[in-house]
């Protein structure tokens, strides 16, 4: 059983929009309120665990990615990166800084760690890990642990030329306002998909402002962050 990929996820007809829903309080998004979320979690369930199933003859492989949240003084930021044009997956998507787990990493946390600083050269020194989300299965068989942290600003990044076009930050009360969370359906000949979506219309790294449309996993992460803080 196959589906055709989403090759222009905007042009996606928009079924609704989620601003019935709460947005999270801002008293819950500061980086204490983070670390005692994460340390004492409440009872909860992921709404997102995943895309996969697909390829089900795919041996399942394991990832992580990381969640870098900037420790602004005006609030958190989500560092998130744009992937370059010519990659053979996911090309020009909007992703987290992350990958496949290699043998010698050990855990989800050191995957994720080891791929960002090798992507947009995030110092590790300024990285804390507060904690991890469900895991989330991909259509191609990869089976991605989320690892949250806070980043302490004044770093400096290097991007990988080959893997990143850029790196950029939205406001994290952006991303938790259901009311920026848009519903798609896409229908092809046997079935249809559905995912969500967060547009976001803000500065690149220079100043300059562009159009950001953050969907597929990295958008079902997001709202499964989101419904652990609203928990």
């Amino acid at each position: 059983m196959s589906r055709p990929p989403i090759l222009n996820p905007q042009l996606v007809p928009v079924t609704g929009v989620d601003a019935h829903l709460p947005a999270v309080d801002a008293s819950a998004l500061t980086p204490q309120a983070l670390r005692q979320r994460f340390a004492m979690p409440p009872t909860w369930q992921a709404e997102l665990p995943g895309d996969g199933g697909i390829f089900a003859s795919r041996t399942p492989a394991s990832a992580a990615v990381l969640l870098p949240l900037v420790m602004h003084e005006q609030g958190l930021t989500l560092l998130l990166t744009r992937r370059t044009a010519h990659l053979r997956e996911h090309a020009g998507q909007i992703s987290f800084p992350g990958g496949r787990v290699e043998p010698e990493d050990g855990s989800a946390v050191a995957t994720a760690l080891r791929e960002t600083e090798e992507e947009i050269g995030l110092a590790r020194e300024h990285i804390e890990i507060i904690g991890e989300l469900p895991i989330y299965t991909t259509v191609t068989a990869f089976q991605v642990t989320p690892v949250v942290a806070l980043v302490r600003p004044g770093f400096e990044l290097t991007l990988d030329a080959f893997e990143v076009a850029e790196a950029f930050e939205v406001p994290l009360q952006f991303l938790m306002t259901p009311a920026h969370h848009q519903r798609h359906l896409f229908s092809f000949e046997g079935g249809q998909r559905q995912f969500l979506s967060m547009p976001w219309r803000g500065p690149d790294s220079t100043g300059q402002t562009h159009d950001y449309f953050i969907w597929g996993a990295t958008a079902a992460m997001l709202r499964n962050l989101y419904r652990l803080l609203i928990a």
